[in-house]
């Protein structure tokens, strides 16, 4: 291969990932911000894993995804679930135990790496999801980053700004190439 061949196709790969990273920085914030927080994908919820609780589970730093319920009352032991707390704050933890009172469904719930049960039993229409068993690490950061204002403004800026120089880039040295195969045909005519 020559050395031609190699540069075009570094140069059409990188053009590519540079778009992809583009369209998938839009996604990220554009998703972040449509649902209040964290994004959405296929029907699943992208949770940040903030703490240490579920280690080795899922390590600090990670994406889950959480599959919204449309019956939080079927949980069973052992099962990983997303909810929401008094304070508003959302706690993935895994189910130790199920009590049953009346018609009410409560979740006694625990990190696997705490000692202790969480000290609050989660009402079951509390819960937003359980977890797929689906994780990415250390995305985590790098979607706690998207959500904020700079975060956003440099994630849709700079693939943009990369993009557009590599393609003026480009334009330049096709110009330049196109001259030179210019000049070679005048100096053989």
């Amino acid at each position: 291969m020559t050395v031609k061949k190699v540069w075009k196709i570094t140069s059409n790969l990188l053009s590519i990932i540079l778009f992809l990273l583009l369209i998938f920085m839009i996604f990220v914030v554009v998703s972040s911000k449509a649902s209040g927080g964290e994004p959405n994908f296929l029907g699943y919820r992208l949770k940040t894993v903030l703490s240490g609780s579920m280690e080795p589970t899922f390590k600090t730093g990670s994406i889950i995804t959480v599959k919204p319920l449309a019956d939080t009352t079927k949980l069973k032991e052992n099962d990983i679930i997303s909810y929401l707390q008094q304070d508003q704050s959302v706690v993935t933890h895994r189910i130790i135990k199920v009590i049953k009172q009346d018609d009410q469904v409560m979740y006694q719930t625990k990190g696997d790496n705490n000692e202790d049960a969480d000290t609050n039993l989660v009402l079951s229409q509390n819960v937003i999801g359980e977890y797929t068993g689906f994780t990415i690490p250390f995305i985590g950061y790098f979607m706690d980053f998207a959500k904020s204002n700079k975060g956003m403004a440099t994630l849709l800026i700079t693939p943009g700004v990369l993009l557009l120089i590599y393609s003026a880039y480009s334009i330049i040295t096709g110009l330049r190439e196109l001259d030179k195969t210019q000049k070679e045909a005048q100096r053989t005519a």
